[in-house]
């Protein structure tokens, strides 16, 4: 898409918005993401004994097997917030966008 209507999407205050909100979303979600993994290696790193113990007498299950799934799942319900915010907020953006670019 080139020319007038690629002009009038760039220049159009829902489309800002739309960029602005998708980034901060983005951005925050990246940093929650990265900070839960680097926290999860942090522990490895510096605590393999919290770990590796048990995580209850006669239990052969440790601490690091319920973690280690919890930093899994969080990676999952992280991508279902963007999902759930991209198929509310994001596509009716786009829709209106889309129809105000068309009635121009």
């Amino acid at each position: 898409m080139h020319g007038p209507r690629l002009e009038a999407i760039l220049q159009d205050p829902k489309y800002k918005e739309l960029v602005r909100n998708r980034a901060l979303l983005g951005g925050a979600l990246s940093a929650i993401t990265l900070a839960i993994y680097l926290g999860f290696i942090g522990l490895i790193a510096y605590a393999p004994k919290l770990l590796g113990a048990p995580l209850g007498a006669g239990l052969t299950t440790t601490v690091g097997i319920p973690v280690g799934v919890l930093v899994i799942f969080s990676a999952f319900v992280l991508t279902g917030v963007y999902v759930v915010r991209a198929n509310t907020t994001y596509d009716r953006l786009i829709r209106e966008i889309i129809e105000d670019v068309k009635n121009q």
